[in-house]
């Protein structure tokens, strides 16, 4: 059985990609081995690699405009996450009643793989990218794909697996609507991307909870007891797949607890119970110790054994751009965790260091609110450097909290500030709380120039 019955989209005829990204450039290969006439149109300029491939393929693009005549006679249109479902050629696609999906719910219809789906606003690329490492570790034929990695659509196109590991964010689930997750996960739900939500907490934890529609009693559910909006959302948004809670606060019959020993127990019905002791654990912190539970739970769902599951998580390193040491100089610990770009991830950065704490945050702020970071900046954070376009809001949040806080040039001038900061024994830690998209293309190249600008020290 598929994930999505093929009766919902046309599986013929003109289809147009819009955006030209990983996502996009997938989507499309996947069209044209499916017989589709495929039409690639991006508003911006398309990667000169992104671009070989389409004209490998013999893929017809355009770029740097959307040719709104040809795109609106599409019989289907496949559009990348990034693009708001309010500007004007998707309300026009709309008005037409031309199915607009997203990658992940367009490639599901063309694979029987059983689909493990990731969400949350913090912890998701961590969790996926541990829970592909245990698969992988356990022998399974594992694919890992979503927000990360190689493009779902590509990989169902042209490899074959058993089972997928997908990342899936919240501008995905918007755009899906059939797609059935046999495993869904959501670890947490805190402000993020409001702008993209019309500043609605409401609507952002909709397009979460969209994680589990179409769910079966033969699929399972896995979500964080502990977190207030998650579990508010659980009276609204209902499922009858199998419910497995984890919690650090309570016991719980099934699910994943931390008992009093500080042991991480998984208990999955019909399933071998499993206790590992959170300092084996190679990801430290109370975030991460969630991170584990919940592939842990995905683990022991999939049957892995435990000493497979010990021996993972035991050994997992952390993907890059998420906590990452990059040095220590002078006595100084340098540490990149780029991929903080809400308040939520930043908070959890500050839980997993001790004081003292020279923070280089700032960016795009997308309406954050940083007061439920003032005890930790109080308690652990002796300088802030401010990076990127929006520093009023830092400055106005934290003058009380913290005795520094200054604006910088540029990554390199941050980095130099933050070195005469800072003394032996020190932490400067590059965790933005804000989107990159001022200074830099992405998180990748804002924690890249981070590392260039430690190393040039």
């Amino acid at each position: 059985m598929t994930n999505i019955a093929h009766t919902y989209y046309p599986q013929t005829g003109f289809l147009v990609v819009l955006g030209a990204g990983e996502s996009g450039v997938g989507a499309a290969i996947l069209a044209k081995d499916r017989g589709f006439d495929v039409f690639v149109s991006d508003k911006g300029a398309i990667d000169t690699s992104y671009k070989e491939q389409l004209l490998a393929e013999g893929i017809a693009f355009e770029e740097l405009q959307h040719t709104e005549s040809k795109i609106q006679q599409a019989d289907l249109v496949v559009k990348s996450p990034g693009i708001p479902f309010n500007v004007p050629l998707l309300k026009l696609l709309k008005g037409k009643a031309i199915p607009v999906i997203s990658e992940i719910e367009f490639a599901a219809q063309y694979t029987d793989a059983k689909l493990i789906c990731i969400t949350g606003s913090n912890g998701k690329s961590t969790t996926t990218m541990l829970t592909y490492y245990m698969l992988k570790n356990g022998g399974l034929n594992v694919g890992l794909a979503g927000n990360i990695g190689k493009s779902f659509a590509l990989q169902v196109a042209r490899e074959t697996f058993d089972v997928y590991v997908l990342e899936i964010s919240s501008f995905m689930l918007d755009d899906m609507y059939h797609f059935r997750a046999d495993m869904a996960v959501i670890l947490n739900i805190t402000p993020d991307h409001l702008d993209r939500y019309d500043y609605k907490m409401e609507n952002y934890v909709a397009s979460k909870f969209r994680m589990i529609q179409n769910q079966t009693a033969a699929d399972y559910f896995i979500y964080c007891l502990d977190d207030e909006e998650l579990v508010k959302g659980l009276s609204e948004f209902k499922t009858p797949a199998k419910h497995l809670p984890f919690t650090q606060l309570e016991e719980v019959c099934e699910g994943a607890y931390l008992d009093k020993e500080n042991n991480v127990v998984i208990n999955v019905p019909n399933k071998e119970r499993f206790t590992m002791n959170i300092e084996e654990l190679s990801l430290h912190g109370k975030h991460n110790t969630y991170n584990n539970m919940a592939s842990g739970l995905i683990a022991k769902a999939q049957q892995l054994r435990n000493k497979t599951m010990q021996e993972s998580m035991g050994s997992y390193v952390n993907i890059e751009h998420r906590l990452e040491h990059v040095a220590c100089i002078g006595g100084v610990n340098y540490i990149n965790d780029s991929k903080a770009t809400n308040v939520n991830s930043l908070w959890y950065a500050l839980e997993s260091f001790s004081p003292d704490i020279i923070l280089i945050m700032g960016g795009v702020d997308k309406g954050n609110d940083y007061e439920m970071l003032r005890d930790l900046v109080k308690s652990k954070v002796k300088a802030i450097v401010c990076i990127g376009k929006d520093t009023v809001r830092i400055h106005e949040s934290f003058e009380d909290d913290t005795e520094v806080i200054v604006n910088s040039s540029s990554m390199e001038d941050a980095v130099e500030m933050a070195s005469h900061l800072s003394k032996k024994g020190d932490t400067v830690l590059l965790s933005p709380a804000c989107a990159s998209f001022d200074w830099f293309k992405n998180y990748e190249e804002r924690g890249d120039k981070f590392k260039n600008a430690v190393m040039n020290l």
